[in-house]
């Protein structure tokens, strides 16, 4: 097993942990927005409660959950010890630059991501922190629903009136549209998955991707924020 830890704690290892993380929470992402756009269908927060109950109460889901939990924690540690690889080997005097004529994304990487944790625990604080483990939200029960669920919508939907959160969430979506068009590419890379003739088709992917996932999560708190300000 000695050879496990070594190879994960090497440089190689280091980027394929990360590569392969990053993978995982970028489907986890898909996913994500797919449950969080029932935020805009006009039904008072029926299929949004009622997606938000199963999610946490279905085991399966419960279990892939910590996989995510675990997933997100070591992709962040791997990119902190990649940034402090990288700080100690532009130190040595023997050291090379080869990311001197990098883009601002690649040289910010850390920085991104950093900002994109802190984004994060904003986010499950506001919402996933009360809806798991307060009592704090009403509890409703819809026609043809024989259970109660949680008002997670009336959260949400109070949360996005205000101005600064919906301003917070836009900034760390930025952050997040900017680390993914670096992070999508350099994950093929490090997997060996690179071709002169598909690796500029990835890259265009991984750029369409990037900039559409990070809008479609944006249109969720603008249209709430100005369809409330509307009703005033």
């Amino acid at each position: 097993m000695r050879w496990i830890t070594e190879f994960l704690t090497s440089s190689i290892g280091k980027k394929l942990v990360m590569s392969l993380t990053g993978l995982f929470l970028i489907s986890f992402l898909i996913v994500h927005l797919l449950g969080n756009l029932q935020l805009l269908i006009s039904d008072n927060g029926k299929s949004f409660n009622i997606y938000a109950h199963f999610m946490s109460t279905n085991p399966l889901i419960k279990v892939i959950s910590i996989g995510l939990y675990a997933g997100i924690l070591l992709h962040a540690i791997q990119g902190i010890l990649i940034a402090l690889q990288n700080k100690k080997a532009k130190g040595s005097k023997y050291a090379v630059n080869t990311n001197a004529n990098g883009s601002w994304i690649s040289k910010n990487m850390a920085l991104l991501g950093t900002f994109i944790l802190f984004f994060l625990c904003v986010h499950m604080g506001d919402f996933w922190y009360k809806v798991k483990f307060t009592d704090t939200l009403e509890m409703i029960t819809y026609p043809g629903v024989d259970y109660q669920v949680k008002d997670v919508f009336k959260r949400v939907a109070v949360a996005f009136e205000n101005i600064w959160i919906v301003i917070i969430y836009l900034v760390g979506l930025v952050a997040l549209g900017l680390h993914l068009i670096h992070g999508f590419q350099s994950a093929f890379t490090s997997l060996g998955l690179q071709h002169k003739k598909y690796t500029p088709i990835i890259n265009i992917i991984g750029i369409l991707f990037s900039v559409g996932i990070s809008l479609a999560y944006a249109v969720i708190p603008l249209i709430m924020y100005f369809s409330k300000l509307s009703n005033y």
